[in-house]
């Protein structure tokens, strides 16, 4: 070769390298930017047939990534195994491979049946790896039509310095694509979380609430709160109703206006239509002056009706019309009055079951029920239990200048409890505990439940069980005059393909209507019963021992108080 021939080559291959290096800076897309190359390599070295193979990441092949002079078919049919023909050899072992004649190469295999031999010509075939400093990524390759003296160890030379461009851009490429990916799936990840919990940690003044549910309570007061709407807090009684009312009345437009409480349960009904709308002077026996209702207290702020589920069918109609065209008329009087009120209703009955036995009017429950929030008993957040006792006995010893304090034993006690009465009842237990005990150490030992003397367990379940029994058809016992809520002909053998009887209707109308699956109907007797499984047994018509068996045949934890 004559040294303007060589000076020309050289020339061109700068020329290569330069155009390579502007196509494979303007861009990350290397699916775009390899063919560029591929086309400059074409245009300025006359390497028309070449091709980038990648391996694939699903496979565990290798494919032809990008390519020129071959057809879409050809593209897809070149597929090889790690180590199998030349390019698979390459890939393997990154030493470039020059193949002076494919005819005369046993070891050049064409799945693409684009770089065969030419009738009448001798075709080189020169592959190199696209190798960084840490592997082998890609191989590149081309065929050369050996004539007019060409060299193929320049071709070799020209490839090697592409594939280095190459081999960078890849690993550039798939490092990007890997921390692309990897934000992705964190995105996705914090989205999810986010969707689970409520959004930061919410705060409630006079509200202990550390747990999820609490936690989402709280979003939900933060978001109705600067609203107008009407709420309807739902939930156990003593779950601290009035509490959240009182945050939503302070977390509003409304805060510097009044807080008006009223408990519709406390009052007959004339006497809470007298207390919310007012009386006129002389409208009835010791009227002897006008005197305005808390519908007109808390104008410009906020009513609370607690127990609204309480109120009489009567007295749900007079305040529909009062929720409707907010205006009402005193007791005694004929002149309207006109009151703006944010109006927010507690009750812990099942509003939609009165609906359905008509108990409650259908369109006063839709009036009410506009932000319906619920509030979860204690037993379904018992991480809020520390917190809450720390606060009780804070405020037990500022009041009574003692310094309780709770033992790791006696708080793992009051975890463990299934509080029926919920925060009011656990605020009460401690301070019966607090007043009760001698010495400031609160001990496991202090409890009532740990001597057999829980008065929860005697007031809140027995009487309300005792009540349920009787009303449950009984028959002398074969084992003396104590009746037992048990009928042969209803009674069934409880095993693995046998059921619980119906249980009877409770008399109770507060009681809720038993359920019929077998393990809630068992939830249910054992609740109404205080989890004493004798009463247990004779409100669901069957033995002890029965009852027992389906207990544990349902795996239903009993609950000790």
């Amino acid at each position: 070769m004559s040294r303007t021939t060589h000076d020309h080559r050289s020339h061109l291959e700068l020329i290569t390298i330069y155009e390579i290096c502007r196509i494979l800076g303007a861009s990350l897309d290397i699916g775009r930017t390899f063919r560029g190359a591929l086309n400059v390599m074409a245009a300025h070295v006359g390497l028309d047939r070449a091709m980038i193979v990648l391996p694939d990441a699903e496979e565990g092949r290798l494919r032809v990534h990008c390519s020129i002079g071959l057809t879409r078919e050809q593209e897809e049919r070149g597929v090889w195994k790690h180590g199998e023909g030349v390019i698979g050899h390459v890939f393997a072992t990154g030493m470039p491979v020059v193949v002076p004649d494919v005819a005369q190469a046993p070891e050049f295999i064409d799945r693409t049946q684009a770089f065969g031999a030419a009738e009448g010509q001798m075709m080189a075939f020169v592959v190199v790896p696209l190798k960084t400093d840490n592997a082998v990524v890609g191989v590149l390759a081309a065929q050369r039509a050996v004539k007019g003296g060409a060299r193929l160890a320049d071709d070799q030379r020209i490839l090697t310095m592409v594939a280095t461009l190459l081999a960078q851009a890849a690993s550039l490429h798939r490092a990007v694509s890997d921390e692309h990916r990897r934000l992705q799936q964190e995105t996705t990840r914090l989205q999810k979380a986010l969707q689970r919990e409520p959004r930061g940690r919410y705060v409630l003044d006079n509200v202990i609430g550390h747990s999820r549910p609490m936690q989402q309570v709280f979003a939900e007061v933060h978001q109705a709160a600067p609203s107008r709407a009407t709420v309807l807090l739902r939930g156990e009684s003593g779950t601290g109703k009035e509490a959240v009312a009182r945050a939503i009345h302070f977390l509003s437009p409304r805060k510097d206006a009044p807080f008006i409480k009223v408990n519709c349960a406390a009052l007959t009904e004339s006497l809470l239509e007298s207390e919310l709308f007012g009386h006129e002077k002389g409208s009835f026996t010791g009227a002897v002056g006008d005197r305005k209702g808390r519908f007109e207290l808390a104008h410009g702020g906020t009513l609370f009706l607690d127990e609204i589920g309480d109120v009489s069918p009567a007295f749900q109609a007079k305040l529909l019309r009062v929720l409707q065209e907010r205006e009402f008329e005193r007791v005694g009087g004929s002149k309207a009055v006109k009151v703006d009120v944010r109006l927010i209703c507690a009750t812990n009955r099942d509003l939609e079951k009165m609906v359905q036995r008509g108990e409650y009017r259908a369109d006063l429950y839709y009036r009410i029920n506009v932000v319906s929030i619920t509030l979860p008993p204690l037993r379904e957040r018992r991480e809020d239990i520390p917190p809450l006792v720390a606060h009780f006995i804070d405020r037990f010893n500022k009041e009574n200048r003692r310094e309780l304090k709770v033992t790791p034993e006696a708080m793992k006690v009051l975890s463990a409890c299934y509080w029926p009465g919920n925060v009011r009842e656990l605020e009460n237990c401690v301070e019966r505990t607090a007043t009760m005990v001698q010495g400031d150490t609160i001990r496991d030992l202090a409890f009532p439940c740990r001597q057999n003397r829980c008065l929860t367990q005697t007031l809140h379940f027995l009487d309300k069980a005792d009540a349920v029994a009787a009303a449950a058809p009984s028959m002398p016992s074969s084992r003396g005059s104590q009746p037992v809520a048990t009928a042969p002909s209803e009674v069934t053998r409880i095993g693995p393909t046998h059921s619980l009887p119906a249980a009877p209707q409770p008399a109770s109308a507060d009681a809720a209507d038993p359920p019929q699956d077998e393990r809630d109907r068992l939830i249910w007797a054992m609740e109404q019963c205080g989890w004493v499984q004798a009463k247990a047994a004779r409100l669901l018509r069957v033995t002890p021992r029965q009852l027992g068996y389906a207990l544990q045949k349902n795996r239903i934890e009993v609950r000790k108080f």
